[in-house]
């Protein structure tokens, strides 16, 4: 072949034109080759690599450069392929992006100005023959025909695609999309695309090629000469983002991705998939007859430019062309960076002369990998060109903390997509001679964090997109064998290696993951594997103790945190019964072995918290109403409401009730209870077995166990606060046995005079005094609140010496204020009912002859304090009649008398002495301590600290 020689190897895909450019350079001494991707260079690269070893094999792309010493052949990206280093051959592949919007000046002008010494090979697509003969002089043409054929298959589900199949898609979220369906039904798929590293998208290639899966999603990136076993192209859509706007792909352009099907020899097809409608036919026909509209136009831009200042730059660079082949290439990324940089005064005041107006060209060049904004990427590049015309580098400490921060490898998908893109920023400028100090350095260590993230998107893209087990369970069930199923010690259960489930209890619960068209034969596979250690599991389960076995409040039964049965009704509220959960595959034996030892359990479990009611039942000395009431307290598993059976209360003698007492019967004034029942244990059981009778849906939770209060019991089924063991009283509930303490010591007052409460009323609440009568009201009683001077405790004369203090009057100073809601417990009984009820002097109140802060010595207003009177009040609410739930107080037949003014109620006879002895001010008492031993002291011992 002459010296210089220009050749153009025009053809469809598949001809083999990148081969013929490798066998063509490698036959020159040295040779520089042109690739449209970093992909496909670094796999061009690796194939020279094992033909002629890698010490003669350079490969330099933006983010990645290895040149050896004795570099012969250089393998490139069309960007990176370095000028005027005069080699015997030079190649460009896929020339007919030329006209890309983007990078086609680019392409344009290797087309126009990059030559080899003695061959130079222009391969692409046969729409550049009329622009390669108008623009290239002396060119002679290569016409390559594709080694296989390409037909159109049509419409087809993701479904039913077959396999070693490549669905295509235009943007990142569809890619993923499709990638997460295959996974469902296909067991996964490869992801390729332009914006992985070679060693991300190496891996996920390797998968698809050593059939780990039989999918590949990927853009538009595998039309660019990436040859892979794909025997199908399914286009997922045919309009693409081509950075401005939407826009239909063309023939030509949709010819390119598709000729990626069938390679060498073997034919391939293509069609649609998804929402998309089937391809025209004159489209059809365009693409499996590699018939295309030819190119008229070529996207150019100025190569020849000028670095006198920024502005001759920027008018150097938007120069028209001067030939009707070509056009102005739109505004470019670079371009748009130094606008945005000729902007700021310092840059400008820096950029003065032609060398530092280049150094700012060669940075506005750095690609905006990040995609985050035009103005964020322009920031960046200010700064290193300040650092570079400043310092000459880029300092080490600045890179290393961008490095840094990026150098993670936890997150997601996205999140290590990111970082790989903010990694390839550092990394191309790593690559650029004389910017960084230390250069291997600063590239060993931005490879290092490129390859990290990289092997840790690959494992997060194959956890995300690859079922491995589905994919391999499919093949074999594709291949009709026999599939083997084990079952370890933690009943996991696994078909050929695979994890496909568990053996919960007595059932095989399938792993969620599994796709339909797997999950059917899995199962069956499981559960024969299963049949064996369902009889061992049930030898087991029967032996277990009942410590090991327990009932939810729903009526679940539980071995451990496994469900084994569930509790039903039976003919009696105490008489439960068991449905056990037990695959049939498992068998009637086990079935019955598992429903015996459950309801052996709840038997027991019965007989042991409800005994005071078994052995009631049992009592042959109870006769006639007594043995008639006793089946009542049974049938109400321990609780009965008075009003419910005030009847049959009021028939029993004394020594019927007496023998009811024995068993533990206590006849409240609200309630008919057995203590012993109110305990946590019997409560719970007894919401699950009342609940089952009742034929509830959802069951009532046990209360928390040692509250005497609980906000009330409200939208529940009719006797759910009595099942609880509490009665419902306004907006809280009170626990039964302290309900009737209360009603005790009720009796003691003037219910229908009026009365107010007492600390021990408060104390067995642990209530405040507003909470109280709230809970007054709602069992019955009228609540009037009134306000009052309160009377301040008094303090020593100002003139009177400390020494000279009497005895008395020291130790009423020295007495610590009672800072309770309530009178001192100790207090005598006519002292107690004449003090307020709920209030006590204040230990922080100052003396009433001290001048308060800021006031000239003049006394505020006196305080007050409030107070309630309780009477009783249900007839005049209009509720029930009759005696049952009224204390019988004192005064019950005198009428109520009024408040006398100031808002004291009137105590009757308490005249003279009396009167003045119950507002007398006095030392405040010494609170009451709290009996260690009494039930109920660690709940008050809290309600103290609360309030």
């Amino acid at each position: 072949m002459a010296d210089g020689r220009v050749v153009a190897v025009l053809g469809p895909t598949n001809t083999g034109k990148t081969t013929y450019a490798i066998e063509r350079m490698l036959g020159h001494r040295t040779g520089v080759i042109g690739l449209p991707l970093r992909l496909l260079a670094r796999e061009v690269y690796d194939k020279i690599v094992e033909l002629r070893g890698p010490s003669v094999v350079a490969l330099v792309t933006g983010e990645e450069r290895i040149v050896p010493p004795r570099t012969q052949y250089w393998v490139c990206t069309v960007e990176a392929m370095p000028e005027g280093m005069g080699v015997d051959f030079l190649a460009v592949d896929e020339i007919q992006l030329c006209a890309d919007p983007e990078r086609g000046h680019v392409f344009t002008d290797r087309l126009l100005r990059a030559r080899g010494l003695h061959e130079t090979l222009f391969l692409g697509a046969d729409t550049m023959r009329g622009p390669i003969s108008a623009l290239v002089d002396n060119v002679s043409f290569i016409r390559r025909e594709r080694m296989s054929d390409l037909a159109y298959a049509g419409q087809k589900k993701i479904s039913r695609m077959r396999p070693r199949s490549a669905i295509v898609g235009f943007s990142v979220d569809s890619v993923y999309a499709m990638a997460e369906l295959l996974r469902r039904q296909k067991g996964g798929a490869a992801v390729v695309m332009g914006a992985l590293s070679p060693r991300t998208r190496n891996a996920q290639v390797a998968m698809y090629q050593q059939g780990e899966v039989d999918y590949l999603v990927a853009t538009d990136a595998i039309g660019m000469g990436l040859n892979l076993d794909v025997d199908h192209v399914a286009f997922s859509s045919l309009t693409k983002f081509d950075g401005r706007r939407m826009r239909p792909l063309q023939p030509n352009e949709l010819a390119q991705i598709a000729g990626r099907a069938g390679r060498g020899q073997k034919n391939g097809t293509f069609g649609v998939t998804g929402d998309v409608r089937p391809m025209a036919d004159d489209v059809v026909d365009a693409i499996t007859n590699h018939r295309f509209t030819p190119l008229r136009k070529l996207i150019w831009r100025n190569p020849m430019l000028e670095f006198g200042s920024v502005d001759r730059l920027i008018k150097s660079l938007e120069a028209p062309p001067d030939n009707e082949w070509l056009a102005r290439a739109r505004e470019a990324d670079d371009l748009i960076a130094l606008k945005a940089l000729s902007e700021e005064a310092e840059v400008m005041a820096r950029a003065t002369n032609g060398q530092s107006v280049k150094l700012l060209w060669d940075v506005c060049r750095i690609p905006d990998f990040r995609g985050i904004s035009h103005q964020e990427h322009a920031n960046l590049l200010g700064v290193i060109f300040n650092y570079m015309h400043e310092r000459g580098t880029v300092p080490g400490d600045w890179l290393g903390r961008q490095i840094r921060r990026i150098d993670r490898t936890d997150g997601d998908i996205d999140a290590l997509s990111k970082r790989l893109a903010f990694i390839r920023t550092w990394t191309y400028v790593a690559q650029r001679n004389g910017w960084v100090e230390d250069e291997s350095h600063w590239r060993d260590e931005t490879r290092d964090v490129e390859d990290r993230l990289s092997d840790a998107l690959h494992a997060k893209l194959t956890q995300r997109f690859v079922d491995r087990r589905t994919s391999v369970l499919l093949r074999r069930l594709g291949q009709k064998e026999a599939m083997v199923a084990e079952v370890n010690d933690a009943g996991e259960v696994t078909v050929e290696g695979e994890f496909v489930g568990k053996l919960e209890g007595f059932r095989f619960s399938q792993d969620k993951g599994a796709g339909a068209a797997e999950a059917k034969a899995i199962k069956s596979a499981a559960l024969q594997a299963l049949a064996p250690h369902f009889h061992l599991r049930a030898d087991r389960f029967y032996n277990a103790p009942d410590t090991e076995i327990d009932f939810t409040e729903q009526g679940g039964l539980m071995w451990g945190d496994v469900a084994v049965g569930k509790l039903v009704a039976g003919a009696e509220p105490m008489r439960p019964q068991v449905d056990v959960f037990v695959d049939d595959v498992a068998g009637p034996d086990v079935a019955e072995k598992v429903k015996r030892r459950l309801q052996h359990f709840i038997d027991r479990k019965v007989a042991a918290l409800f005994e005071p009611l078994l052995a009631m039942q049992k009592d042959e000395a109870l006769t006639g109403l007594a043995k008639g009431f006793a089946f009542r307290m049974i049938e109400g598993l321990g609780l009965l409401p008075r009003a419910a059976v005030a009847d049959e209360v009021k028939s029993l003698d004394q020594d019927a009730r007496g023998l009811l007492r024995k068993h533990g019967i206590r006849f409240g004034q609200f309630t008919i209870f057995m203590p012993a029942l109110l305990k946590p244990a019997p409560t719970r059981l007894r919401l699950v077995v009342w609940s089952l009778a009742q034929g509830l849906q959802e069951f009532p939770e046990s209360p928390p166990p040692g509250l005497v209060t609980i906000p009330a019991i409200k939208d529940a089924p009719e006797g759910t606060d009595t099942m609880s063991g509490y009665r419902n009283a306004g907006e809280r509930a009170i626990r039964i046995d302290m309900v009737e303490r209360l009603a005790d010591m009720l009796r003691a007052e003037d219910t229908r005079g009026g009365f107010e409460a007492k600390a021990d009323m408060l104390s067995i609440t642990g209530m405040t005094l507003e909470q109280f009568a709230g809970l007054m009201e709602g069992l019955g009683y009228r609540a009037e609140k009134g306000e009052r001077v309160k009377v301040k405790a008094p303090v020593p004369a100002p003139e009177a010496a400390p020494e000279e203090a009497k005895p008395e009057e020291a130790a009423a100073s020295e007495a610590p204020a009672d800072t309770s809601d309530a009178p001192a417990a100790d207090a005598a009984p006519e002292e107690a009912e004449s003090a307020p009820a709920a209030e006590a002097p204040d230990a922080d109140a100052a003396p009433a002859d001290a001048a308060p802060e800021g006031d000239g010595g003049e006394s505020d207003a006196p305080e007050v304090e409030v107070f309630y009177t309780f009477t009783w009040g249900r007839q005049q609410r209009g509720g029930p009649s009759g005696r049952q739930g009224k204390p019988q107080g004192k005064s019950q037949g005198k009428p109520p008398r009024k408040p006398r003014a100031g808002g004291k109620p009137n105590r009757g006879k308490q005249d003279g002495p009396k009167k003045q002895r119950s507002f007398e001010a006095r030392p405040p008492r010494k609170e009451k301590a709290i009996d260690p031993d009494n039930p109920f002291a660690a709940a008050l011992m809290g309600l103290k600290d609360n309030s």
